[in-house]
C-alpha cells in the first residue's frame, strides 16, 4: 500500500515537474522474475526507472542511506535493500537471487556508478538474471531533471540470455553484458523502445 502511494506521488511530481513520460512498459512481463538494467545517471534514476512500472520494483542501495531516517522509510518503501559501499556483497546477491525467485522485480544499474553518457558495465546484473532465471528489460532513462525539461524512461524488449547461460564462461557473461548496454545505447540514440 505504502509503495503504491509513494508511487503515485513520484509519478504525480515528475509529470509536473519533467514532464515525465515512458514507453514501453508494456514489455515488462505481468509476472515472473524480471530484472530492469538501466543506464545511470543520477540518485533519482531509482524512482525514474520504478514509478512507471506497475508492479513493485526493488533496488540494491548503498547501506549509508538506511542511517538517514525519511531516506530510509522512503528507499525501504520503494523496495530498496542495503550493500555495503564499494562493493557487492555475497549476501546482497543473495537477496537479489531469493527476491527473483519469489517472482519479484529487480531495477540494477550495471554501471555500478553515476555516468553522464553510457559507461563501461559490471557481469553483476548477468550473473544474477542467469542464476535466478530473471528477464531481462534493458531500459534507458533520458533527460537532465532540470525543472520543466522533459524526462522519458524507455523500456525494451526482452533479452534471451539462454544462449549465454548455456555457455556459461566468463566471456559469454562479458558477451550477454555487452548485449543488454548496447540495447541500452540503442535506445538512448533513438528515443525508442529496443525491439
Amino acid at each position: 500500500m505504502l509503495y503504491a502511494i509513494s508511487r503515485y506521488i513520484v509519478r504525480s511530481i515528475y509529470w509536473l515537474l519533467f514532464r515525465f513520460e515512458a514507453e514501453g512498459v508494456s514489455n515488462i512481463p505481468k509476472s515472473g522474475p524480471v530484472i530492469l538494467c538501466s543506464n545511470h545517471k543520477s540518485n533519482l534514476d531509482p524512482f525514474t526507472l520504478g514509478a512507471p512500472v506497475p508492479r513493485k520494483v526493488h533496488y540494491m542501495a548503498k547501506e549509508e542511506l538506511f542511517r538517514i531516517p525519511v531516506v530510509n522509510s522512503v528507499i525501504r518503501a520503494f523496495g530498496a535493500f542495503p550493500v555495503k559501499r564499494g562493493a557487492v556483497s555475497k549476501e546482497s546477491i543473495r537477496t537479489a537471487i531469493e527476491l527473483l525467485q519469489s517472482g519479484k522485480v529487480m531495477g540494477i544499474f550495471p554501471e555500478g556508478t553515476r555516468n553522464k553518457t553510457l559507461g563501461p558495465a559490471k557481469r553483476g546484473a548477468v550473473t544474477i538474471a542467469i542464476r535466478s532465471g530473471a528477464v531481462v528489460i534493458p531500459v534507458a532513462l533520458i533527460g537532465s531533471y532540470r525543472p520543466f525539461r522533459k524526462m522519458r524512461a524507455i523500456y525494451g524488449a526482452p533479452i534471451d540470455l539462454k544462449p549465454y547461460a548455456e555457455i556459461g564462461t566468463p566471456e559469454s557473461m562479458e558477451e550477454a553484458t555487452q548485449l543488454i548496454m548496447s540495447k541500452i545505447g540503442e535506445m538512448l540514440e533513438t528515443g525508442r523502445p529496443s525491439t
